[in-house]
């Protein structure tokens, strides 16, 4: 692949300054000192990002173009920032931080193998901030940007960027913070790869979706059937709404319980074979190690060392094996009240009108309402996936259409038939 040309480096280069925009939002918004700081020196290296670029386009023979205005998803990142604080947009970050490592990862050339290794110590940096938070201990990550005049060059081992044949201060803060943590916290939040997968927003922003596009359509269903007759509406409504909210709680608690229950009788299963046999499980966990490259006495003396604690080797196994996260097995009653108040408050959405209006304009009113919530539920829905919020919004308002157009023309055949 060819390194970068002109359009790719200005895209380049509003990436960067798009991240300079967002971590310096974060770090005066951030109250705690030592957040504060750590966001304020990933937006210290964003800029060098931004000068490497910006010096390409001039080599270019290209005018760099003055600094613009933010994305959207960007802008919508910092203005949630500002209302719920910045523990609440991780996973926004998160997924934000992975597009832009996921941008690079299609280009070749040694100012991308550089800029991307410094993105991976800024996922790195994240992890250690909720690590941190999670357990209430004091803060032990330190980040120090590098200058913004230093080369960068890729990294030939360990984690981070190289400057000057020394490993950068970034890097350096991070191995000593990794040597620090605990054996089962790295596992534990090795999640901040998965560049949002997971996580209690998306759960939130799929139910309000679904309660919005099921609810519009048995509203809009019944509707036709009978022939705007609001009590029937506002009935149909409330029973959609309470019976689909508890269909997805119970349904998600069953199968998050059943879930838990088989991964906690082979987590069981596993310490039994520990207990009784811890030869035998020490030779599969060297041949493990021995799998993932190591030599056969690397793998001895790794899962020798494991096996002295019978914690840490379980864990291991666990992982390994089972490719289970013991620490993330997941609450079924959490699940299931996110799941009860994600569906309810998309599914109330078309039914508001129907208990302040009645007739033809209270339907016009109830589907124009549940447009403009599709709407922005499919915009919310950029903000994991990266897409456009015009597209994504789009999407969404013509799923919600044809779902509606096809219950509400059902609806009217059936209730005409019934007449």
């Amino acid at each position: 692949m060819a390194p970068p040309d002109i359009p790719q480096s200005l895209e380049n280069l509003k990436l960067e300054r798009d991240a300079i925009t967002l971590y310096d939002a974060l770090a005066s918004i951030e109250k705690d000192a030592h957040r504060s700081g750590a966001f304020r020196m990933i937006a210290a290296n964003e800029r060098r990002h931004a000068d490497i670029w910006a010096t390409k386009l001039r080599e270019l023979g290209t005018d760099v173009p003055p600094f613009g205005t933010p994305r959207m998803r960007v802008r919508t990142i910092i203005w949630l920032a500002r209302i719920f604080g910045t523990r609440a947009v991780s996973d926004l970050v998160q997924a934000l931080e992975g597009d832009e490592e996921g941008i690079y990862a299609e280009q070749v050339s040694p100012e991308v193998a550089a800029i991307a290794a410094d993105e991976r110590e800024h996922a790195e940096i994240w992890k250690r901030l909720e690590a941190d938070g999670r357990s209430g201990a004091a803060a032990t990550t330190t980040v120090t940007a590098r200058p913004a005049t230093a080369p960068a060059v890729p990294s030939a081992g360990g984690i981070g960027a190289r400057v000057g044949g020394a490993i950068g201060p970034d890097a350096a803060a991070l191995q000593l913070a990794h040597a620090e943590r605990p054996p089962d916290s790295i596992g534990r939040d090795e999640q901040w790869h998965q560049a949002g997968q997971s996580g209690t927003l998306r759960a939130v922003i799929f139910g309000v979706s679904d309660g919005l596009v099921s609810n519009t359509s048995l509203v809009m269903g019944v509707a036709g059937a009978a022939s705007g007759d609001p009590k029937f509406i506002l009935l149909a409504g409330i029973a959609g709404l309470l019976a689909g909210s508890f269909s997805m709680a119970a349904g998600e608690y069953i199968s998050m319980q059943s879930q838990r229950e088989l991964f906690e009788h082979q987590i069981a299963l596993e310490r039994a074979e520990l207990e009784a046999m811890p030869e035998e499980e020490e030779a599969e966990l060297a041949a493990v190690y021995r799998a993932k490259g190591f030599t056969d006495e690397e793998a001895r003396t790794v899962a020798k060392r494991l096996s002295k604690d019978p914690q840490h080797a379980l864990d291991t196994l666990i992982r390994e094996e089972l490719g289970l996260d013991p620490t993330e097995l997941g609450s079924p009653w959490r699940a299931a009240f996110g799941s009860f108040v994600a569906f309810a408050v998309g599914a109330v959405v078309p039914v508001i009108p129907f208990l302040f209006g009645r007739g033809s304009a209270t339907i016009v009113i109830s589907i124009g309402l549940s447009l403009a919530a599709m709407f922005a539920v499919g915009a919310a829905v950029s903000l994991l996936t990266g897409r456009s919020a015009l597209f994504s919004g789009a999407r969404q308002v013509a799923i919600g259409i044809a779902a509606a157009t096809v219950t509400f023309l059902v609806g009217r055949v059936i209730g005409v038939s019934i007449s």
